[in-house]
């Protein structure tokens, strides 16, 4: 298998440089500079043929002064180049070694992931099938994924601000296409996410990789921004069991603490999902949100790098998010409290009417999941707190409230004033008095991150002081309901 896998990898490679190499004895170019002028002779005031980019290849046919005659077969165009511009190649058994010493050079340079991508490439055409085999080979892959999925990210990064940036970085897509890199595109937000669609990584987790290498590819394969937004129920539910299973192939036990966390908070974010996946669908959950929250506490803060932070505070929020499929049915409710019922509504829709003993008082339908055991009322049976999960990255909370005039309302309050991502807004307790309430709320949106802990007004629903720090809060302090604070994922 490993030796199927390897070759048919290699023969695609191999056909994409096939045509510059110009048969058993290649006399090839690789491109290394941006913008390089292919010019009509070896003059720089000669006209301009084409603009040639890092990591596109070329055929030698010939030198003249310090130009080279090339021709370029994805334009159909010879010309000339200089040669400063181009680093020759053999292609041969001989010259893999140095080629792959320079895919290492390469491998942590921004903006160098198309020239890296034409040289693991060629790497891989002039190496031998044993060494494709052994460890060098299995890096020059492992390098040929690395170059691609930066390429994407930083396609899907924003960062371009002008023009040539973006005709620049439009050139080493292109490049990469060229060499076998599939890029799949999704909508999020308003804006393109580019995703590399991870040959790379797959194959390499077939091969006899390191526990690094494959805690990088197993990463690089389940990133939650590329995982496409119009999935239906089943192909998500689908994808989520396929991205837990590549985590698991990783042994976290032999990596160093940085990147173990790194895995853990993966694994975490993914079973927080299945947890919701498996609820959405009727079936038990319990073992998927008690996973999560197990992964998210194995985490060893002491050893998480300075740029991870934000990833492990979005990971506490996925887990947070669904965090009550691993609590317990509550016991029935008292006959003389006001209590709430779930229904079958529209298909997929579930009702939840807020009742006393004798009638019902209120109605409010949804396509999320409904986490009954969460519904808490006050000891004034005035208000009735309730968690929503409309996405396995954002939970609301449903508050009913007894208004003035003796009429029942539901107010719906999520995480922050954002299109959802990830956050949650859940109960944290009761003031005394049946006027306030405590609140926890969480979310990143709109590359904005917050967590506030709120002193909140039951009539109006205002802030009346918020922290973010519980401590801070006397009513934090005196009120905080105990199994809010034993279960919540929001102070840690």
């Amino acid at each position: 298998m490993l030796r199927i896998a390897i070759t048919s990898w290699a023969i695609v490679l191999c056909s994409v440089i096939a045509p510059a190499a110009g048969g058993a004895n290649p006399d090839t170019a690789i491109i290394t500079r941006d913008r390089t002028s292919l010019r009509a002779a070896p003059r720089t005031s000669a006209q301009q043929q084409a603009l040639l980019w890092a990591g596109e290849m070329v055929e030698i046919r010939g030198e003249r002064l310090d130009y080279l005659h090339v021709y370029d077969y994805k334009r159909e165009r010879a010309g000339f180049v200089h040669a400063s511009h181009v680093r020759r190649l053999t292609l041969t058994a001989e010259e893999a070694p140095d080629l792959l010493a320079v895919v290492r050079f390469l491998r942590d340079t921004p903006g160098a992931e198309a020239l890296g991508i034409g040289l693991a490439a060629a790497y891989i055409h002039a190496a031998t099938p044993e060494m494709l085999r052994e460890a060098p080979g299995i890096d020059a892959l492992e390098a040929f994924g690395t170059f691609a999925d930066r390429l994407a990210r930083r396609a899907s990064s924003g960062m371009a601000q002008n023009k040539t940036v973006e005709a620049t970085l439009s050139a080493h897509l292109d490049v990469a296409s060229r060499y076998g890199v599939n890029f799949l595109n999704h909508e999020r937000a308003g804006r393109m996410q580019i995703c590399y669609d991870g040959d790379a990584f797959r194959r390499l987790l077939g091969m006899p990789a390191t526990p690094e290498q494959r805690a990088r590819a197993a990463l690089a394969l389940t990133r939650h921004e590329c995982v496409p937004p119009d999935l239906g129920p089943l192909a998500r539910n689908g994808l989520d069991e396929w991205r837990a299973e590549m985590l698991d192939r990783v042994d976290t036990s032999a990596l160093p603490g940085y990147l173990m966390n790194r895995v853990q908070m993966r694994k975490a974010s993914v079973w927080a999902s299945l947890a919701y996946q498996r609820a959405r669908a009727g079936e038990s959950a319990d073992a998927a949100a008690i996973r999560a929250i197990t992964e998210l506490a194995g985490i060893n803060k002491s050893e998480l790098a300075e740029g991870d932070l934000a990833a492990y505070n979005d990971a506490a929020i996925r887990v947070n998010a669904s965090r009550w499929a691993a609590v317990p049915p509550a016991p029935a409710a008292k006959a003389k409290r006001v209590r709430i019922v779930t229904a079958a509504g529209e298909p997929g829709e579930t009702c939840v009417s807020l009742v006393d003993v004798e009638k019902p008082l209120a109605t409010r339908c949804t396509y999320g999941v409904v986490w009954a055991n969460s519904a808490t009322a006050n000891r004034e049976g005035t208000a009735l707190a309730l968690a929503v999960q409309p996405m396995d990255t954002w939970r609301e909370m449903w508050l009913f409230r007894r208004e003035a005039d003796g009429w029942w309302t539901v107010s719906v309050l999520p995480p922050a004033a954002t299109a959802p991502d990830v956050g949650y807004a859940e109960f944290a307790g009761w003031v005394p008095g049946g006027r306030q309430m405590l609140v926890a709320r969480e979310a990143r949106g709109e590359g904005k991150y917050r967590r506030n802990f709120e002193v909140m007004r039951l009539d109006t629903l205002a802030v009346a002081r918020q922290a973010g720090d519980p401590e801070v809060l006397g009513a934090f302090q005196r009120w905080q309901d105990p199994s809010w604070k034993e279960q919540t994922l929001s102070v840690r």
